[in-house]
């Protein structure tokens, strides 16, 4: 587990120091609010997919289609932490951190969206989350949307491509605020929208699966301009959800909001209220615009940034890339290696490598880019391959204020299924049992104030 490390290049950040060299680190490197936590999503780890009258979401369906996820399974069961939240609860706070990001599921709080009424049972299990979560000392970090949706949404108003959706979030948003945010004094709206974008309405792999032909499996859609319009709703909903949180909730419940990103493409238009001029060069009429009324409700902005980090690569110029990949409209190439040397230590995925400079290379790259916002590290991992049978072996001067590394436990890696493990705890999909791995031991100890040793930098 590659932990010590990334957290020897947070500690720099943080700490403002142009370079440093030690032997070991503690949690003093630190300030004492810092949050350290871990992560996870609701449709990764919760199970009980159709129980308390949760409806079905988009990824219940994809996950049911024959051959579109790598081992063929599904989240119907996933850590079946829906009956076993106590006992997560546990290892966290046998872990020792201060802090839990998870996401809350939109098919259980409006199973049929918001016309067809708010399900108390879904409330329900979320307020006894967040109880026993600050029962042990442990602040809830919430998720608004992290990729999934009500299918019921996708087929009567089209997902993201409808605007509909934006009022649609705002009032689910609104309902999670009421219920939950006298105690959640940490919301990100959105996990990673810039991926349900590219992968759901560019290259067809995610919920709705549509893409033009030549781009993935899909039997409609538009490469060239369906991932723009998706993107520019997500981003109106964020601002609708801001601007609900500002306006009914913030200062009587003193809590943040902000938005998790893979950091690429989306900040612009919520921070600095349009895209940045080069997309618009580029794209042309395929880039919606933004009315006046959107544009006021953009200057809501946010509270913080939520950073998303497992690899860094090498980007070159490409002109001749045209609509190739999914960053082919930005006209650039993204590859991990250079003159055939990998620019890190390789992983279970093909596409991600550890490379632990990188961490502050994009936290300083935020800072000056938009003026030092607070920033937290929402996702930091490493990958390792599995399968179901698998056994168990043994910056300068950034506001940073979190880092939470995914995740808590293994769990079910959307297209990957089961053939990923992330997690701290070792999950026996057949028992359910969890077994702290040596990183769960590394963290736990770090977090305990122990001095240690750092072999490598």
């Amino acid at each position: 587990m590659e932990t010590k490390r990334l957290l020897v290049q947070l500690s720099i950040v943080v700490h403002g120091m142009l370079s440093f060299s030690v032997d070991c680190i503690d949690r003093t490197y630190f300030p004492s609010s810092f949050l350290f936590g871990t992560a996870t999503s609701s449709f990764q780890i919760e199970g009980a997919y159709l129980e308390d009258n949760k409806s079905l979401s988009n990824w219940d369906i994809l996950t049911h289609i024959p051959g579109r996820i790598r081992d063929g399974s599904n989240a119907e069961i996933a850590d079946d932490h829906y009956h076993r939240y106590t006992e997560d609860i546990e290892l966290m706070e046998s872990l020792g951190v201060n802090a839990y990001r998870f996401s809350i599921s939109w098919s259980r709080i409006l199973p049929r969206g918001r016309l067809g009424g708010t399900n108390s049972l879904g409330i329900a299990f979320y307020n006894r989350l967040i109880n026993a979560l600050l029962l042990k000392g442990i602040k809830p970090f919430a998720t608004l949307n992290h990729y999934d949706i009500p299918q019921e949404l996708e087929v009567g108003y089209g997902g993201w491509l409808n605007p509909q959706l934006q009022e649609e979030f705002g009032d689910f948003a609104d309902i999670c605020f009421r219920e939950f945010g006298d105690r959640v004094k940490y919301w990100a709206t959105f996990n990673e929208p810039n991926i349900v974008a590219t992968y759901g309405y560019r290259l067809g792999s995610f919920p709705p699966n549509r893409c033009s032909r030549g781009f993935g499996d899909c039997r409609s859609g538009d490469s060239s301009t369906e991932p723009y319009v998706a993107a520019h709703n997500i981003i109106l909903a964020h601002a609708t959800a801001v601007e609900i949180y500002r306006s009914k909730y913030q200062i009587k419940q003193e809590g943040a909001i902000g938005i998790a990103v893979s950091t690429t493409w989306f900040l612009d238009p919520i921070i600095r209220g349009d895209y940045p001029s080069e997309m618009r060069q580029i794209l042309g009429s395929r880039l919606p615009k933004f009315s006046g009324s959107d544009k006021r409700k953009l200057q809501s902005k946010l509270d913080f940034i939520g950073i998303n980090h497992y690899m860094s690569l090498y980007a070159k110029d490409c002109p001749e890339c045209g609509s190739v990949g999914p960053e082919g409209d930005a006209l650039v190439l993204t590859t991990g290696e250079r003159n055939g040397v990998p620019i890190g230590k390789r992983t279970a995925m093909p596409d991600m490598f550890v490379v632990p400079r990188g961490m502050e290379k994009i936290v300083m790259y935020m800072k000056q880019r938009y003026e030092n916002i607070p920033i937290f590290i929402t996702e930091n991992g490493y990958p390792q391959s599995s399968d179901h049978s698998t056994p168990l072996t043994t910056l300068q001067g950034a506001d940073v204020r979190g880092y939470f590394i995914w995740s808590l436990m293994d769990n079910f890696e959307w297209l990957c299924g089961y053939s990923l493990r992330f997690g701290f705890y070792h999950v026996d999909y057949e028992t359910q049992v969890r077994t702290p791995k040596l990183s769960a031991n590394w963290y736990q100890e770090f977090l305990d104030n122990s001095k240690l040793l750092i072999k490598e930098m």
